[in-house]
């Protein structure tokens, strides 16, 4: 039960859309829809009156994605603590961490990625998704795994994580394997070896027997590779 709050000083402001925000935190983890989130739920939580909330939030959406946005710099952690060594492997590892992070918080993800934003321009959390993704994409193109340009390079690979996260969040009840983790690495892979090879295709391509042939050749080239520790590739 909640009590009802004293009014706030001058200067408090920051400190009350603080409590506001602790408040819809709560209640969206009690209840793991975003819609439990109402203005006068949030108030009553908080303890203050509907109004004082809306001094701080225009609406519901505004509310609900400024309260969603909070779990997002955990994902810039998990970019950053998955950084490092060689890029290729490093690109694996954040979009691992990325499709993770989407599972471990549907909610959150729900909100700020698979509905339209409630404010214009880039939503920041779309913005900050996609700049964590080229600046290890970037690194690859570095050293030359993938050529071309980083974001164009990055669109792809997102879009592929993100396809697959959302269908898990959205289709529940479709009949996924039960190893979620391995069929988040088959779709890392297939899209990081995918971007790799892609890069550097030309314009036309083989008929399909020859580029069969080809990438045949290709593959037993890379499982000839003596299989030293140094120069081990296991996945991207």
């Amino acid at each position: 039960m909640s009590t009802r709050r004293v009014r706030a000083r001058r200067g408090e402001g920051a400190l009350l859309r603080e409590e506001i925000l602790r408040a819809a935190e709560d209640l969206l983890t009690e209840a793991g829809t975003e819609d439990a989130l109402t203005l006068r739920a949030v108030a009553r939580r908080a303890g203050v009156s509907t109004p004082s909330v809306y001094l701080h939030f225009a609406d519901k959406d505004a509310l609900v994605e400024a309260v969603c946005m909070r779990v997002w710099d955990e994902l810039g952690r998990l970019f950053t603590g998955n950084l490092g060594g060689d890029p290729f492997l490093a690109l694996g590892r954040c979009a691992r961490a990325y499709a993770r992070f989407a599972l471990d918080h549907p909610v959150q993800y729900r909100v700020l990625m698979l509905r339209p934003s409630a404010a214009p321009g880039v939503p920041p959390a779309a913005e900050t998704a996609f700049r964590h993704m080229v600046a290890a994409v970037a690194a690859c193109v570095e050293t030359r795994v993938f050529e071309g340009d980083p974001e164009e390079l990055a669109l792809g690979l997102w879009s592929a994580v993100h396809g697959c996260v959302s269908l898990l969040i959205a289709q529940p009840a479709f009949p996924w394997p039960r190893d979620r983790e391995a069929l988040i690495d088959h779709i890392v892979r297939q899209a990081g070896f995918g971007a790799a090879v892609y890069s550097r295709l030309p314009g036309t391509l083989p008929p399909s027997k020859e580029l069969a042939a080809r990438l045949d050749e290709f593959g037993a080239r890379l499982a000839a590779v003596p299989d030293e520790p140094s120069r081990r590739q296991s996945s991207p």
